[in-house]
């Protein structure tokens, strides 16, 4: 039996500033049980390894001669899981004033540097603090990170085209 692979160039996206995480998880919904996922990247996308693997996949990466990143996804046991993106009007409801705002500008830097700066502000965050992160993309990555460390997070669009992503303690 041949091995099916599918291939998902995300290169274009990112240099764009199309954030490719839905297209990513609309490619890996339709895969079948018996299909690996092929991305080819600008970078290594660590952060896609946390999300994918809580979804059952093992990967690979590599770096390729043009600088790139190859990365083959494979799922364990053939699988099929539904990918359900974190969803927090119910923790609006439940807010209460923060104690502290830590700002963090995100802004100008290159994938995966804006959440890196986030992940490293989040783990000296003061309870009852809530962390205002300033990003130029919406922090699709970011969410299934903030979940593994016990935080919530709540992005919203600005006027110039920037998110804010408010994030607090569970």
């Amino acid at each position: 039996m041949s091995e099916k692979v599918v291939t998902l160039d995300v290169r274009q996206d990112l240099s764009n500033g199309r954030e490719p995480f839905s297209k990513v998880m609309g490619v890996v919904a339709k895969l079948q049980p018996d299909e690996k996922l092929r991305m080819i990247a600008p970078f290594e996308p660590t952060p896609l390894f946390a999300v994918l693997g809580n979804q059952g996949f093992s990967h690979e990466s590599k770096q390729i001669p043009s600088g790139d990143w190859e990365i083959l996804f494979t799922r364990h046991g053939g699988e099929t899981t539904v990918f359900v993106p974190p969803v927090c009007p119910p923790c609006s409801a439940a807010k209460t004033e923060p104690v502290q705002i830590v700002d963090v500008d995100a802004r100008g830097l290159e994938p995966p540097q804006p959440m890196v700066k986030i992940l490293e502000a989040i783990s000296n965050l003061p309870e009852g603090a809530e962390l205002r992160a300033n990003t130029e993309r919406r922090p699709m990555h970011l969410y299934a990170q903030l979940e593994e460390r016990g935080f919530v997070g709540e992005t919203k669009e600005q006027e110039d085209g920037s998110f804010i992503t408010q994030i607090r303690h569970r």
